[in-house]
C-alpha cells in the first residue's frame, strides 16, 4: 500500500475555515465571484452567457474542449515564435488532480525529484509517497526567497528526472525572475531533467511589472521543451467553485503519456464548469477579471505592509510580488513564538484565521504564519484590526 503523509495545510483549512464567524485571511484564492459577478465583468455585451441549459449533460469533450483548451494554448504563445497547439494541453479537475496526475505518470521508485521547498506539501510529499528520493531546493529570506541556482547544481543527481518549481511561490509570494528561470532551463536541459512549473497564482503578479527586463515568463515560453506547467482557474482567476485546472507542456509526448494515465482516473470534466472557464478566459472577460484581482491584490498588501510595519517589533517579513500569500513571522521579546498555539489562540479569540507555517511547510518555519491577503478588502481590514489589538495585548 503506497503510504502518504499527512497534508497539513489543508486539514488545517478543513478544521478551522467553517468557524462560525470566521475572518479567513487563510485563503489562497483571490477573493471569490459568482456567475453573475462573471457576467458583470463581460466587456461585450453580444457575448452569450456562459451557461446554456439546453445543452445535454454528456460527458463532453474528453481532454477539455477545444474552447477552453485553444484560450489556454494562446495564453502560453504569447510573446514566442512558437505558438502552443491545443493538443498540448489537458483539462483537470483543479491543479491538484493535474499535479497528483502528472507525478503518478512520469515518477517512480528509481527517480530522483528536487523540488522547491517551501511549496505547496503536495509537490514534494507525492514524489515520496511513489518511492522517489525527494531532495528539497530550500529557499531563504536572506535572499528575499528566491531559489540559488548553485545551490540546485549540487544537488542534480545522474538519475533526477524531475525538478519541481512554484512561481509565484506559496507561501512566500515570492516570483522567480526570467533570467533564473533561463538558467534553471539550460541546467535541466543539459542533464535531460523535466522541469514541472506549478503556475496557478499566474499572472497575478502585483510587485512586479510586465515591463520590467526580469518579469518572469511562464516555463513553457523559456525555450526547453521537457518543461510542463500546471494551472487552474482557482488562484489568480477566483473561481475555485468549478474545479478546473490543466496541464501543458511543449513536449507532446509528455502530453499523451498523462492522457492515458488519466482514463483511469477521470473520463472529462464538467460541461458546466468548462464553459464558465471558456467565458471566464476569453477576451472580453480575462482582461477585466486580472484587473480585478491585481488592482484588490496591490490594494490588500499595502494593508498587510502598514500592518507589519505598524507591529515591526513582533513582526517581519519579506514583502511578496506575486500570488496571494505572504510568509509572516512573529516574535516575541526577539523570539520566535509557538505559530500553532498562536494560531490556535487567535481564532478562539478573534475569529482571525491563518496558517501555522511549521506544522504546515516545516518545523524550520518556526513562529511564521502563512497570511493569504487577497481576500475582500474588507475582511482582511476587519482581521488585521482585530489581529493589532491580539498582539499589543499579548505580543508586545
Amino acid at each position: 500500500m503506497v503510504k502518504i503523509e499527512p497534508f497539513d495545510v489543508e486539514q488545517w483549512m478543513d478544521k478551522y475555515e467553517t468557524v462560525p464567524g470566521c475572518l479567513n485571511i487563510a485563503e489562497t484564492c483571490a477573493a471569490s465571484i459568482s456567475i453573475d459577478d462573471l457576467v458583470g465583468l463581460c466587456e461585450d455585451p453580444n457575448v452569450p452567457s456562459p451557461l446554456k441549459t439546453s445543452t445535454k449533460l454528456t460527458y463532453g469533450a474528453i481532454r477539455g474542449s477545444n474552447a477552453l483548451r485553444e484560450r489556454l494554448a494562446s495564453l502560453y504563445s504569447a510573446r514566442v515564435s512558437s505558438p502552443l497547439p491545443i493538443d498540448n494541453v489537458l483539462i483537470t479537475p483543479g491543479a491538484i488532480a493535474a499535479n497528483f496526475l502528472l507525478l503518478y505518470t512520469l515518477i517512480g521508485p528509481s527517480d530522483h525529484v528536487i523540488c522547491m521547498y517551501p511549496t505547496y506539501q503536495q509537490l514534494y510529499s507525492v514524489p515520496k509517497s511513489l518511492g522517489a528520493e525527494v531532495s528539497l531546493w530550500k529557499l531563504k529570506k536572506e535572499k528575499k526567497w528566491l531559489p540559488d541556482l548553485e545551490d540546485l547544481k549540487a544537488m542534480i543527481k545522474e538519475n533526477t528526472k524531475m525538478i519541481i518549481i512554484n512561481n509565484p511561490n506559496n507561501p512566500t509570494g515570492a516570483t522567480i525572475p526570467k533570467s533564473t528561470l533561463q538558467g534553471l532551463a539550460e541546467l535541466a536541459k543539459e542533464k535531460d531533467i523535466i522541469i514541472l512549473s506549478d503556475e496557478v497564482y499566474r499572472p497575478l503578479f502585483h510587485g512586479v511589472s510586465p515591463m520590467d527586463e526580469d518579469f518572469p515568463s511562464s516555463i513553457l515560453s523559456i525555450g526547453y521543451s521537457k518543461t510542463i506547467a500546471t494551472g487552474s482557474m482557482s488562484k489568480a482567476y477566483s473561481l475555485a467553485g468549478i474545479r478546473i485546472g490543466w496541464i501543458a507542456s511543449r513536449d507532446r509526448s509528455i502530453i499523451e503519456a498523462i492522457a492515458a494515465a488519466r482514463d483511469y482516473t477521470t473520463i472529462s470534466v464538467s460541461q458546466l464548469d468548462d464553459s464558465v472557464a471558456s467565458y471566464a478566459l476569453s477576451g472580453s472577460v480575462m482582461h477585466a477579471l486580472l484587473g480585478r484581482n491585481i488592482k484588490l491584490a496591490k490594494t490588500n498588501v499595502a494593508l498587510l505592509e502598514s500592518f507589519i510595519n505598524e507591529n515591526s517589533g513582533v513582526c517581519s517579513w519579506v514583502k511578496p510580488t506575486g500570488g496571494t500569500t505572504a510568509l509572516v513571522k512573529f516574535e516575541r521579546g526577539g523570539k520566535a513564538v509557538d505559530d500553532v498555539q498562536l494560531c490556535i489562540d487567535v481564532i478562539e479569540k478573534t475569529k482571525v484565521m491563518f496558517i501555522p507555517a511549521s506544522k504546515c511547510f516545516g518545523s524550520e518555519f518556526e513562529g511564521c504564519v502563512r497570511i493569504g491577503f487577497v481576500c475582500e478588502t474588507e475582511v482582511l481590514k476587519e482581521a488585521l484590526q482585530k489581529l493589532g489589538e491580539y498582539v499589543r495585548a499579548n505580543l508586545s
